[in-house]
């Protein structure tokens, strides 16, 4: 008898002795040094349960969440590469006492999510961005360097240890007050939890119609977290507002889900709702003449400089992809200009051959953005496609008599989606004024383009089912039902108001001048 045999299988030597006949290397037990592989006569049996022993134990990765918070000006310390050789996202240069180190992240760390995004099958770029948008405070799921190297090499599914599953999206939400009943929103305190709040709604009022559902729980106020507030700091809060506020709530349920995997409710992480601005990205095809605006450096009265977009030539293709005079550009080809130096700029311009990027914002959208302490890149609109399309089918239009026109643009057109690597490629945005969803943003050559959703498009159908009186969180639910296909009926916005006026001509007009108001949303 070995010694240490009854320490490996706890199993005393008189016992072995008793039910088995055991033998070093060739009988009924076969032990080679102090591994847990064993070869077991199935009909010898086996009395003691702890001798039941798997053939090959698989340990599960264990990720870890890590929350970074920076001041203004203030870096995450740490660099994120891709490395020959290495497979994933590889966390590298993690500042020792830095705001990354101090969160919990390590050098050689996998990254899996950002925001509750899974990111390990994204370009590095896009996973660069996103982090690079996600404001002051980012959100991280990482993986130990090695458990990730034996999770590939097993070929686990490193995709089922997401967070964050069953939550719904929080939502990120604009009110604007209306003159008779206000913001249509109050907040009552929840027992037993310091610094959170339930919301109130004044039914059909403004904050309502900005994507504010009955229920739910506030987490973020105009760029402030509310977690450390009395109720009567944030009624004062609610004063000083003023005819706007923008405010990040959540489902009670979906709260309690992130509560108990301690995740941070990111405005990262939102839907957005009603916002009164939007970055555009624009694609350009260059003309016999270029493209056809100026670029200028101009200094504003804060005294912070930009580069502005000017001079838009008439009918060249700045003017046809939707580009105005005096807004600001944010990136070209999908790089950052915070940095770069107007000549920089100008040499992008013309490495870049006869197609470019642009994505731009305006002045004002700049300083909402900021106010927020938000990117103007989070919420981001695919402006791309040319205007002549539309003038085309604007010109036919007036050829034919009203009831032919009608027939026309009233069509329904069906789209198919297969995911791909980034989802369907398009975002949802409620109607305001009225219940209903549509296309707010289409991603440049995703799924959703190549299906032929155009932003502004009203969803109908979703699977099969009609979801024009839905709200966007059960719309958002059923595409994510559906799996990987997804199958939606959609319409001209412009086609759809007028179906909707003619099934019901006593409608009025002015909801649709309202809903323009609400939303920059350019034609692709």
């Amino acid at each position: 008898m070995y010694p240490w045999v009854s320490c490996l299988l706890c199993v005393t030597a008189a016992q072995m002795g008793k039910r088995h006949n055991m033998k070093a290397s060739t009988g009924l037990v076969e032990i080679i040094g102090l591994t847990e592989k064993f070869t077991f006569n199935p009909k010898e049996g086996i009395d003691n349960p702890v001798m039941v022993i798997t053939e090959d134990f698989v340990s599960t990765p264990s990720p870890r969440l890590c929350v970074l918070k920076r001041e203004e000006g203030e870096s995450y310390a740490f660099h994120l590469r891709v490395e020959r050789g290495c497979q994933g996202h590889v966390i590298r240069n993690v500042v020792s006492g830095g705001i990354a180190a101090c969160s919990g992240l390590k050098d050689g760390d996998r990254l899996l999510e950002v925001n509750n995004c899974y990111v390990d099958d994204v370009p590095h770029p896009e996973v660069a961005k996103m982090i690079k948008q996600s404001g002051h405070q980012l959100c991280l799921l990482v993986l130990d360097g090695e458990e990730y190297e034996q999770a590939m090499s097993r070929g686990q599914d490193l995709r089922g240890l997401a967070r964050g599953k069953g939550c719904k999206p929080p939502r990120l939400c604009h009110i604007t007050r209306d003159p008779v009943s206000g913001l249509g929103i109050n907040f009552t305190p929840i027992e037993g939890g310091k610094g959170r709040f339930s919301v109130n709604l004044v039914k059909g009022g403004a904050a309502e119609k900005a994507g504010v559902c009955k229920g739910d729980h506030l987490v973020w106020m105009n760029g402030a977290a509310v977690s450390d507030l009395t109720h009567s700091a944030l009624s004062r809060m609610m004063k000083k507002c003023g005819d706007h506020i923008t405010i990040l709530v959540i489902d009670s349920e979906s709260e309690k889900n992130y509560m108990q995997q301690r995740m941070p409710i990111l405005p990262a992480m939102a839907v957005p709702h009603n916002l009164p601005y939007r970055a555009k990205k624009l694609h350009l095809v260059s003309g016999p003449e270029g493209y056809g605006f100026l670029l200028r450096l101009e200094k504003a009265p804060s005294g912070r400089t930009f580069h502005v977009l000017r001079e838009m030539d008439r009918g060249s293709p700045a003017e046809r992809a939707g580009m105005k005079d005096g807004e600001l550009l944010l990136e070209v080809n999908g790089e950052s200009v915070e940095s770069l130096k107007h000549e920089e700029i100008v040499d992008r311009v013309r490495l870049s051959g006869r197609q470019i990027s642009f994505t731009t914002i305006t002045q004002q959208g700049l300083e909402f953005y900021t106010r927020l302490g938000l990117s103007p890149l989070l919420f981001c609109e695919d402006g791309s496609v040319e205007r002549e399309k539309e003038s085309s089918i604007s010109a036919s239009a007036t050829e034919q008599s009203p009831q032919k026109e009608m027939d026309g643009s009233c069509k329904p057109r069906r789209c198919s989606l297969q995911k791909g690597p980034l989802g369907f490629g398009f975002n949802l945005g409620c109607v305001p004024q009225c219940s209903g969803t549509f296309i707010s943003q289409v991603a440049f050559g995703g799924p959703g383009q190549s299906a032929g959703l155009l932003v502004g498009d009203v969803v109908m159908e979703v699977n099969g089912q009609n979801v024009e009186e839905k709200y966007l969180e059960d719309v958002i639910l059923l595409v994510k039902e559906g799996g990987h296909y997804l199958s939606l009926v959609v319409m001209d916005k412009t086609g759809y108001n007028k179906l909707k006026q003619h099934d019901t001509p006593t409608r009025d007009i002015s909801d649709s001048e309202q809903e323009e108001d609400g939303y920059e949303i350019s034609s692709l």
